[in-house]
Parts: structure tokens; sequence; C-alpha cells
């Protein structure tokens, strides 16, 4: 496969993991986080750290917007649960786990 194609099929795979995080509101970033090590806001992070890479000037709320498919205070104001005590405390437990990009892993 030549490295357009490979670009061409992450970059489309990447929509769909959005497009799939948009739609699943139910989803709480703790229980991503808690499960997989990243959430949303690490995507965004993600996303912001390769357009400045690439010299693309993008603030964390753009990243963000980019992501949640709103501003993330509106998401978070409708979709966003209190975290449990259980979920606060896998939380900390998963930490070694977590994406570095999400500032909470700490080698």
């Amino acid at each position: 496969m030549d490295d357009r194609t490979r670009t061409e099929l992450e970059a489309a795979a990447f929509r769909g993991l959005v497009a799939h995080l948009q739609k699943r509101t139910d989803v709480q970033n703790i229980d991503l986080m808690n499960l997989a090590g990243f959430c949303r806001n690490c995507l965004s992070k993600w996303y912001r750290a390769a357009a400045v890479e690439r010299g693309v000037e993008m603030s964390e709320e753009e990243a963000r917007t980019a992501i949640y498919g709103m501003p993330f205070k509106e998401w978070k104001a409708q979709y966003q649960k209190e975290a449990s005590p259980e979920q606060m405390q896998t939380f900390e437990d998963t930490k070694p786990l977590h994406a570095e990009i999400s500032g909470h892993y700490k080698k």
C-alpha cells in the first residue's frame, strides 16, 4: 500500500471514530479513560498536536469542538455526568495506563 492510500485510510478511520464518539454521548470520558486509557479530550489533544506540528494554529477549544462536534462547555452541560467514587478510584488505579498526552500518565 502506498503512503497516500494509507494516510487516506487512517483519516477515514479517524473520522469514523470521531463520528461514533459524537453519536455515543452516553459514553462518559471517565469510562473511556478507565477502559481504554484515552478519552475525547485526549483525542482533541492529539488532533491539536498534529495541527501544531504542521504549523497550523489551533486552540484547545477549536480542537475540542472538532472532536465533540460542539463547544466543550456545551457538551459537558448536556451530557457529562458526575463520576462515581468507584469510577474515580479506577481512574487513579489506571493512571499508569493512560495515554501520555492525557497529562495523567506518570512514568
